[in-house]
């Protein structure tokens, strides 16, 4: 089975580097060789929007996946008319605008932040009267990583707001008043299979994921949180790795957003799970059996922003995993990260905030 993957970033290196031992060939599509995953596998070079391109990059494999959830859905499908294509394009059509995103939320019964569509001035003026502050400016498309939003706290801040991000489609929402954010990674076979793995807990920093700690053991919410992702994954016929980010509000779930693809918060699983995100997806996209998702103990992941401290301090730390994505440095750059696996809690709690100090050197 040859996969191809659009998208050679780090997500799309990790996810050949799971699949190479099962037998699995990778090519990847990428605007340049200079990525993370030419490490691992050829790379065809072209543009996201090329069709002419794509297609011939889609006749060379099996299957298509993604590392990235932004690619044109119009490319997507045009790639599908060639060869399938997981997870569907209705996904990333879906995964690309945070208001169809909520509104399928909505209609599938997931609760949701109160939010309002945002078109002009005024409407962001009513949208805020009407759900009240604080509050979230958010643009519809290509927000990640804390970009592509403002904080509104009072009055005053909603025509700085409006000037910043004005020009493109946007959404007003609610503040909601969390304790923690979790996520669930579910993945889904070709033949309907699902299989899910516990919450994780993760903690971010300039709105940017920091740190996951996994399993957060909470039945109840594992228990909705699956519920949830059941639902979308039958809704769309998804198949592959989803992963859906929720606040824990008054000890109930909001989803906050969706992810189609494996996610910076699955990164613990391959040390500490039984079978990694990663492998799960290559497994569903090749049509594979799926794996099980047991966790090996108490993970820890953090992300290395930024830097990476000398490797020394790195491979000297005892029961340390460092996965170096070989990106050049740059302010709030993801360029590795560091995964512990303990046997207790407690000693998850210890190394855990050990990594976050070696992350910081």
């Amino acid at each position: 089975m040859h996969i191809g993957i659009i998208g050679a970033g780090q997500l799309g290196r990790m996810m050949a580097l799971s699949g190479i031992p099962l037998g699995l060939r990778f090519t990847m599509y990428d605007r340049s060789r200079d990525v993370p995953g030419g490490a691992v596998a050829p790379i065809v070079t072209g543009a996201f929007d090329d069709l002419r391109a794509l297609s011939r990059f889609a006749r060379s494999v099996d299957v298509v996946t993604f590392d990235w959830e932004n690619v044109p859905v119009a490319s997507a499908r045009a790639v599908a008319k060639i060869v399938p294509v997981w997870p569907p394009p209705r996904a990333l059509e879906i995964g690309q605008d945070r208001l169809s995103e909520k509104r399928l939320f909505t209609r599938l019964g997931i609760p949701v932040a109160p939010h309002a569509a945002v078109d002009d001035l005024r409407g962001l003026q009513r949208a805020v009267a009407t759900l009240g502050m604080p509050g979230l400016l958010k643009t519809r498309r290509l927000g990640y990583d804390g970009k592509g939003q403002v904080l509104l706290r009072r009055p005053a801040d909603i025509a700085a707001a409006w000037k910043k991000l004005r020009g493109q489609a946007l959404l007003y929402e609610r503040f909601v008043s969390f304790t923690r954010e979790v996520s669930l990674i579910a993945a889904r076979g070709r033949d309907g299979c699902v299989v899910f793995y516990p919450l994780a807990e993760n903690r971010h920093e300039h709105g940017i994921l920091a740190q996951t700690r996994a399993p957060y053991r909470n039945q109840p919410l594992q228990k909705t949180a699956e519920r949830h992702l059941r639902r979308l994954l039958e809704e769309l016929d998804y198949v592959g790795v989803l992963c859906v980010e929720f606040f824990v509000e008054r000890g109930r779930l909001v989803a906050n957003e969706m992810a189609p693809r494996v996610h910076n918060s699955g990164h613990w699983t391959i040390e500490g799970a039984e079978t990694s995100q990663f492998e799960n997806h290559v497994r569903a996209v090749a049509g594979l059996p799926l794996g099980a998702t047991r966790p090996r103990g108490h993970a820890v992941m953090q992300n290395l922003l930024g830097s990476v401290p000398d490797a020394r301090i790195l491979l000297g730390l005892r029961g340390v995993h460092w996965h170096d994505y070989g990106k050049t440095p740059r302010p709030g750059r993801k360029l590795g990260h560091l995964t512990l696996v303990a046997p207790t809690r407690r000693e998850q709690e210890r190394g855990a905030a050990k990594l976050r100090r070696i992350s910081r050197l």
